[in-house]
């Protein structure tokens, strides 16, 4: 019995959902595991329990289930980097997007426990986990039919709790091996920052190789189908003169604009393509509010379905992209704020007063937390009352998020009105009268 009991939190039912609207392939579905409720409380306490285990200065570019971390910081991690190479002389950066197949069903029990060993987890914990892990019972389902059951030892399924942070701790050696690389990940979405000067490449193409390597030793495979590159070169001279990159023997397809843990990326740093994106998303969701109108909902809850459904399209990567884009970009989304605003019959925050007030509150977090990244970049000046300024040769890294961020920190907070005298009090309750 139970062993039975054991089996039935191990047992998953695989449903395969379609990745785009377009599927041609098998490697077009997505394998999302359905496993029973009381196993999934039991992975949360597992998850609670290992966290509490974990050192708390864990490889600081992963940025994925840990706590003060989203995709916003990963990308202005990049972005801010990036930026600060870019204000020496000729230089440029390459970007690698590297996508990998089915990456959480290639984790194998016996490489990821030294692993877990070597993060400090004690022994029964890591028994645990890799029996969590081995002889998984799985069956497919594909509308009403169900395949028999198979039983599996590798891999953690998705759809799984314990999955994701098992995979980022899987990961967690694999790390940029010269200063001028940078490999941030978002789980298993892996992004390489290579900073090029004097147009010598020969660090970053070597960092590629032995991710490649290292893929192949912990048994993942790279997609290089799906795996892109931006190039992000200013220079006047010789931007269009860059050699492809290979992996093995595949060459990695080089695009101008890249999808990059939900924002849009181009070439020449611009946000026109994401905001423009945004807006459109956005105005299409403005049908559904519009019908919310027309059924007498009370307003409360259309207001929830604005912040759901409509402001967190607009505002996704606020952050990391509103600072540089352009005033036609910010009146659009304003438009689009405006047309929310009167559907529901009240005033909305105009979409530049958010920045300000999101932004410190991201800030005051990130000064709190000693292993953030970008924790370093936050000075007191000997006085203990301002930051020391990000010094900015270009108006790119002078827009970006960090030095805005630092401006706002420094800058006086906002007037309070005078205090309500004896005199004015009375005058004010006249008024009131009057009115």
């Amino acid at each position: 019995q139970k062993q039975n009991s054991a089996s039935c939190f191990k047992a998953a039912t695989l449903v395969p959902i379609p990745k785009q609207s377009n599927v041609t392939c098998l490697n077009d579905f997505r394998p999302v595991a359905l496993t029973p409720i009381p196993a999934k409380c039991l992975e949360r306490l597992v998850i609670k329990h290992i966290r509490a285990a974990l050192p708390p200065s864990l490889d600081p570019h992963q940025f994925a289930y840990r706590e003060n971390r989203s995709t916003e910081d990963a990308i202005a991690t990049v972005l801010h980097t990036l930026l600060e190479h870019l204000e020496h002389k000729n230089t440029y950066a390459r970007l690698l997007f590297v996508d990998y197949s089915s990456a959480f069903n290639t984790i194998r029990p016996y490489k990821l426990r030294p692993k877990l060993h070597q993060l400090g987890l004690n022994s029964s914990l890591c028994n645990w986990i890799v029996d969590f892990l081995t002889n998984r019972r799985q069956s497919v389902r594909v509308g009403k039919n169900t395949s028999s059951t198979l039983v599996v030892n590798t891999g953690a399924p998705q759809g799984c709790v314990l999955s994701p942070l098992l995979y980022t701790l899987f990961t967690h050696d694999c790390i940029s091996s010269c200063a001028s690389n940078l490999i941030v990940k978002f789980a298993d979405d892996t992004t390489v920052l290579g900073l090029i000067s004097n147009n010598d490449e020969t660090n970053y193409r070597t960092e590629v190789q032995q991710l490649e390597s290292w893929c192949r030793d912990n048994n993942l495979v790279l997609n290089t189908k799906n795996t892109k590159e931006i190039i992000v070169d200013f220079r006047r001279k010789g931007h269009n003169n860059h050699l492809p990159l290979f992996i093995g023997s595949e060459a990695v397809e080089r695009v101008s604009s890249f999808k990059f843990l939900g924002v849009t990326v181009t070439e020449d740093l611009s946000w026109g393509n994401h905001i423009t994106s945004a807006v459109r998303k956005a105005q299409q969701r403005l049908y559904y509010l519009r019908r919310l109108r027309s059924a007498d909902i009370p307003r409360p809850l259309m207001l929830n379905f604005y912040n759901c459904a409509i402001s967190s399209v607009l505002t996704y990567g606020f952050l990391v992209w509103f600072p540089s884009c352009t005033k036609a970009d910010q009146q659009a989304l304003q438009r689009v704020v405006k047309e929310a605003g009167r559907i529901i019959g009240t005033i909305l925050p105009e979409i530049s007063n958010i920045f300000p007030t999101r932004c410190l509150r991201r800030v005051h977090s990130i000064l709190r937390d000693q292993h953030h990244p970008a924790h370093h970049l936050f000075h007191l000046l000997p006085s203990g009352r301002r930051y020391r300024s990000i010094q900015a040769r270009t108006s790119r890294l002078a827009n970006s998020l960090y030095p805005q961020a630092v401006r706002l920190l420094n800058s006086p907070p906002p007037s309070l009105p005078p205090p309500l005298t004896d005199n004015n009090h009375i005058q004010l309750i006249n008024s009131c009268e009057l009115v």
